[in-house]
């Protein structure tokens, strides 16, 4: 199959964003006076959503003051989004040769959509043109909704697409959208994870993943 568009995650695909994550996790935690969350666990509650990680962190109980919580999460995290951010390696060169060849690509997420359209474009300018996130009205993964949406924009055909990922989550989002999944390891879960959600077709680094885009 030949490629001709590619769906990304964000968040463990695209950019290592934990470091910031964690950050306004345990701000809003510390703001209301919760314990805080260690860099490790905020990375197993990512992936369902940022309300969902709110949640989990405070142990999976939607507390009175939970709302409180979110929103200073939220603002914080608009605010300080692009501290420790950063590309995962050889991922913007891979854009670079995606965007050469022609190749469409576009993000869909589960972060709330103006922080996924901002770091689509501080971190990548004008390499992705479409970039989805957590909004009214779509539901988020694994929901397929927001990947169709993203292929509509794009004009794809779902027999030369695939969605690329590093999750369950995504994995079953893939599937819900009748992708292929291709799984990446080097972001927020561990390869024993994702085999068990159903993960086939692993990438260790973004040239191996750059190879299997760009076979015939």
């Amino acid at each position: 199959m030949k490629i001709k568009t590619v769906i990304f995650d964000l968040d463990g695909t695209l950019l290592d964003t934990i470091g910031d994550l964690a950050a306004a996790v345990n701000f809003g935690l510390r703001s209301h006076g919760y314990p805080e969350r260690t860099v490790d666990e905020v990375r197993r509650f990512v992936g369902n959503g940022v309300r969902n990680l709110i949640l989990r962190s405070l142990n999976g109980a939607e507390t009175p003051d939970f709302n409180e919580v979110f929103a200073d999460f939220k603002k914080y995290y608009s605010e300080h989004n692009a501290v420790l951010t950063v590309p995962y390696p050889g991922i913007t060169e891979l854009l670079r040769v995606l965007k050469e060849k022609g190749i469409g690509t576009a993000i869909v997420s589960n972060k709330y959509d103006a922080a996924v359209k901002a770091l689509n474009v501080h971190y990548f300018g004008d390499l992705i043109p479409v970039a989805i996130g957590e909004k009214e009205g779509v539901s988020r993964k694994p929901a397929p909704d927001s990947v169709l949406l993203a292929m509509k924009e794009l004009n794809a055909d779902p027999a030369s697409t695939v969605y690329v990922g590093d999750s369950e989550v995504d994995v079953e989002t893939a599937k819900n959208a009748s992708l292929p999944c291709l799984t990446v390891t080097w972001g927020f879960r561990d390869r024993e994870i994702l085999r068990s959600a159903g993960a086939e077709a692993f990438f260790d680094t973004a040239d191996e993943l750059k190879t299997a885009l760009l076979s015939e």
